[in-house]
């Protein structure tokens, strides 16, 4: 992610307007998911990362529930490509390990399959429906509780 954008970690009550903003453009307008699914009451309970640009103008978040399962990944359009997602999940995972959970799981669209395995996730489901997205879950160890990311395992 280049230095002209921004990430921050949040909270739903923090940041509400702007996560919303980018989920609303990219879930509801862009890929039709209906507003009822996509507002699902949980996010006052999640650990959210949003990343704005240089204009504090936010052009990606994401969330993970206390249980370690990462959602509502979303970058606008013009966005992509640009290192914003991978960031986004990076800080994800770092969250993750800090609340000493050793695993997390998220459910992919198939489309983004190949973003997800890049970052050491594997599929662990058959394909499923969410929204009318085709979807996959998918897990990734975090390491052992309190382990540094850095470090291997013995």
């Amino acid at each position: 992610m280049s230095p002209e954008f921004h990430l921050i970690h949040s909270t739903w009550q923090e940041s509400q307007a702007a996560l919303a903003a980018v989920r609303r453009t990219v879930f509801i307008e862009e890929q039709q998911v209906p507003e009822a699914l996509e507002y699902d009451g949980l996010d006052e309970s999640c650990q959210h990362v949003l990343v704005t640009d240089a204009g504090q103008r936010p052009v990606g978040c994401g969330r993970m529930k206390a249980d370690g399962h990462i959602g509502r990944m979303a970058v606008l359009q013009g966005y992509r490509g640009q290192g914003i997602g991978s960031a986004m999940l990076v800080a994800l995972l770092g969250v993750a390990r800090a609340q000493r959970c050793t695993e997390v799981y998220l459910h992919a669209q198939v489309s983004a399959i190949p973003f997800y395995e890049k970052h050491g996730f594997c599929v662990s489901s058959e394909v499923f429906m969410d929204a009318g997205i085709p979807h996959k879950t998918m897990c990734k160890s975090t390491g052992s509780p309190g382990q540094d990311p850095g470090e291997t395992a013995a």
